[in-house]
């Protein structure tokens, strides 16, 4: 099988608020980056003990628990705009808010055993779905947040999103690759 290279999307195919997750992905194609993030980072979080999986940087963070959530959710919701545009799909699609999102999941119930399978089942579920797409899917732009979004920008928004976390869980709660 030939590896399609989908190009690096132009500025006018995400909102500005998106330009540090897609230039944390610098490789030809972006599945690629998220292959290798499946592994990467179900790892690094496979050595986070239980007990310190509720750990908070700082008051009103989120815990490691949240974190891992949070990127579960986010994947899913990059996927299914990412399925509607790569559709032809042109009705816009909401935001979401994670700030009531991460409250809602609950995670804190949760092991983090189950949150780190949850979150590479929902990564596998992109990557067949991000497979699937042809070069006229891979350039489909539609709106989501009000916004011109791109299916060929969420495929690097989906692993910038998780480089920008997993930085996160490194530099503010210890958490080293």
């Amino acid at each position: 099988m030939s590896v399609m290279v989908v190009g690096r999307p132009e500025a006018d195919e995400y909102a500005p608020f998106y330009a540090d997750y897609v230039s944390r992905v610098p490789e030809a194609n972006p599945i690629e980056a998220m292959s290798a993030q499946l592994g990467q980072t179900t790892a690094l979080l496979g050595r986070v003990a239980e007990a310190e999986a509720g750990a908070r940087y700082a008051p009103g963070k989120w815990s490691v628990r949240e974190v891992v959530g949070h990127l579960a959710d986010a994947e899913r919701i990059f996927s299914y705009r990412a399925l509607r545009i790569a559709r032809g799909d042109a009705t816009p699609l909401p935001g979401f808010d994670e700030t009531a999102y991460v409250p809602a999941g609950r995670f804190d119930e949760r092991t983090l055993a189950d949150l780190v399978s949850e979150l590479a089942n929902a990564r596998r579920s992109t990557l067949d779905l991000f497979r699937s797409f042809g070069e006229a899917e891979w350039r489909r732009r539609g709106i989501a947040s009000g916004k011109p979004i791109s299916v060929r920008a969420l495929g690097r928004i989906i692993p910038g999103h998780e480089r920008h976390h997993v930085e996160v869980l490194g530099t503010r709660y210890g958490l080293r690759g």
